[in-house]
């Protein structure tokens, strides 16, 4: 019996020590490298790559020779035979042991097989939630207010914090991902493009996700027969690759101590995040939910982890091409290793795993019609560790790290070497209770709710999915095409900056609370936090500029119009009703304007002058100015008029921040 376990001590095997018996008909007196990602591995069988692809007496002899049993490890895709050839995935090969064996005996010796190039313990990954699990008591269904009508918007305070003191004492205005403009104004989701969720199993009739969820439309639901011939049964929703079934979410699993090590509704809160329907009058939204009208992204169930078993390297390599080749855009990863390794070469001891050559497969893959490729986010992991972990700690691999409602470090999250951005994880210690975390979808088979709270860089990494999924969807409805490496510098760039935040905070201990030191982390929580106005103004090519609260300022329009923005003449301004409103913008005026000329909006919410753009806001917000100048001299050329200039309109994109937490001091130090 496969022998599944969850937590994952620090062990790394770099390679095998080498047999001294004599070489048989399939070894040679060598050894080849030996890769192991965690502690934790099953029991009763490795994986293997061959050099070359084997023929059917290679693999007969080599079970015969070793006592095992050889499967591929991933079905063959039709039309994807080369891509599949180009990572190697045609060599990969589960070795199940036939008899009773020590594992590492049976590893040293398939190392010293001639015919193979990589030996790969099955390590067990973990889920990236820290702490428990908090089922919402409020009402689902009463009436809602904002953007959109979900009556617990109100709640998540990680798409729009104003700084609302009932999520945090210390909440802090702009901890968040900066979306509800976006869906305001330029686009809420796009069903073409797919986030697969690696994880535990999606309950795909829940009330807020049922709408969403991908469905394989070559697939006949419940007929027990492999329809579209992709070697998966029934794969409706997606696919359970633990047990070779059926999605499934409800099974809880009890240890000794009465703590739930099976199901707890991790993948469909994950989802919820991602894409729960938005503007339905139930629950809460997602990041890439829609606007109500049937267009909001897919879910696609990928099941890892299911009823205390699951996150083998052959489970989850297999899902992660599963959603390559069933079309999926972003895998989101709420997983990882706790292994401790010393680089990337030490990760995948110089040779690669399969799991590694299935994300590259599935990044390689070409499955919307924005990127040449797909994009994965990983979780960084929650042991406070002054690293990332595996896989996401890959230098070419998204990883997420955690803040709270204070915008701070959360005080479990991963930071520093390979953690490459940041998103809201939520935290409990914030003396107000669940509300600190991250409220998103569950069971209701589990909890009696379909909502309720969690946190960890689990609940960080889908708020980056569903940006990245809202991304696409804004470059699919503009016509816009990137590269996927262009696409990642764009999210890595499309950030707030948490280093500006002032605070101090507590963490949690064994005897309590105590004092958690910012310094470590500053400089280390990646690029920033994510932020969905950057990314579509990225995506549109439009310079986002900053503005402080709370006094008017001046913002410089030179990276809008050129070094020459000062010498321009002006003609208008314009401020739309939903930019004044967003941003709380206080009416401003202008002084000297004979001696030197201003132009204003039509209401006085802005003026330029002197090639500066003047206004006040007071309140988080993003939104769009459009400004006309003359280019080539001082009045609009044409007709009648001596020789002018022509009009130059160009739209300014500004996001009002606080951006040091109110005391100008202007960082954690």
């Amino acid at each position: 019996m496969r022998n599944y376990k969850m937590v994952i001590p620090v062990l790394v095997l770099l390679c095998a020590a080498a047999c001294q018996k004599e070489a048989g008909p399939v070894e040679e007196a060598r050894v080849a490298p030996v890769v192991r990602l965690g502690g934790e591995v099953v029991s009763d069988a490795v994986m293997v790559k061959f050099g070359q692809v084997p023929d059917e007496a290679t693999l007969r002899a080599l079970e015969a020779e070793q006592g095992v049993t050889l499967q591929r490890v991933f079905p063959s895709a039709p039309g994807k035979e080369e891509l599949e050839r180009r990572f190697g995935l045609d060599r990969w090969y589960e070795a199940v042991l036939t008899e009773p064996d020590e594992l590492d005996v049976k590893v040293r010796a398939l190392s010293r097989v001639r015919a193979l190039e990589v030996v790969e313990y099955e390590s067990v990954a973990r889920k990236e939630t820290d702490g428990g699990v908090f089922p919402a008591t409020g009402s689902a269904t009463k009436a809602g207010t904002g953007t959109f009508n979900d009556p617990e918007l109100i709640n998540q305070w990680n798409y729009k914090n104003y700084g609302n003191t009932s999520f945090s004492k210390t909440s802090a205005a702009g901890a968040d991902v900066n979306v509800t403009e976006v869906w305001a104004g330029l686009c809420a989701g796009d069903p073409d493009i797919i986030v697969a969720v690696v994880d535990e199993g999606v309950k795909y009739d829940h009330p807020d996700l049922k709408d969403n969820m991908w469905v394989n439309k070559g697939e006949v639901p419940g007929n027990g027969v492999d329809d579209d011939g992709n070697g998966y049964v029934d794969d409706v929703y997606g696919y359970n690759f633990v047990s070779d079934g059926p999605i499934t979410w409800d099974n809880p699993v009890y240890d000794a101590n009465g703590y739930n090590v099976g199901d707890s509704g991790h993948g469909t809160h994950c989802a919820g995040t991602i894409a729960a329907v938005n503007n339905n009058g139930k629950g809460v939204c997602g990041v890439a939910g829609g606007s109500g009208n049937g267009d909001g992204c897919r879910i696609m169930s990928c099941q890892i982890f299911s009823a205390g078993d699951g996150g083998s390297g052959k489970t989850v390599s297999k899902a992660i091409k599963y959603a390559a080749d069933m079309g999926a855009s972003v895998i989101s990863c709420s997983y990882g290793y706790t292994a401790a390794f010393a680089s990337d070469n030490a990760y995948i001891s110089r040779v690669g795993s399969a799991e590694i050559d299935a994300i590259h497969y599935f990044e390689a893959c070409k499955n919307n019609p924005v990127l040449d490729g797909n994009i994965a986010i990983f979780a960084a992991g929650n042991e406070s560790h002054d690293y990332a972990h595996y896989p996401g700690a890959f230098y070419d691999i998204i990883s997420v790290s955690a803040f709270g409602p204070d915008f701070l470090p959360a005080y479990y999250t991963n930071y520093g070497p390979g953690c490459n951005i940041s998103a809201p994880g939520g935290e409990y210690y914030h003396n107000v209770g669940e509300k600190s975390m991250i409220l998103s979808t569950l069971p209701k088979e589990l909890y009696n709710t379909d909502y309720g709270y969690m946190q960890g860089t689990s609940m960080a990494c889908p708020h980056v999915s569903g940006v990245v999924a809202l991304g696409l969807s804004y470059a699919k409805k503009l016509g816009k095409k990137f590269t996927r490496d262009e696409f990642k510098r764009m999210i890595l760039a499309s950030v707030s900056d948490i280093d500006q935040r002032i605070g101090s905070k507590q963490e949690k201990t064994y005897t309590g609370r105590a004092p958690l030191k910012m310094a470590p982390y500053y400089h280390q929580m990646g690029t920033g936090a994510i932020d969905a106005w950057r990314l579509a103004m990225h995506i549109e090519g439009l310079p986002t500029l900053t503005a402080g609260l709370g006094k008017q300022q001046w913002i410089d329009l030179s990276s809008t119009f050129g070094t020459a923005s000062v010498s321009l003449t002006y003609l208008k301004v314009e401020v739309p009703d939903a930019v004044v409103s967003s941003m709380g913008l206080q009416k401003v005026s202008a002084t000297n304007t004979e001696k030197y000329p201003a132009v204003a909006d039509e209401n006085g919410y802005a003026y330029v002058q002197f090639g500066r753009l003047y206004i006040h806001p007071t309140k988080v917000g993003s939104g769009k100015i459009t400004i006309t100048a003359v280019g080539g001299g001082d009045h609009v050329g044409g007709g009648s008029n001596p020789p002018g200039g022509m009009t130059l309109t160009q739209s300014v994109s500004i996001i009002a921040r606080d951006a040091d937490g109110g005391n100008g001091t202007g960082g954690w130090l």
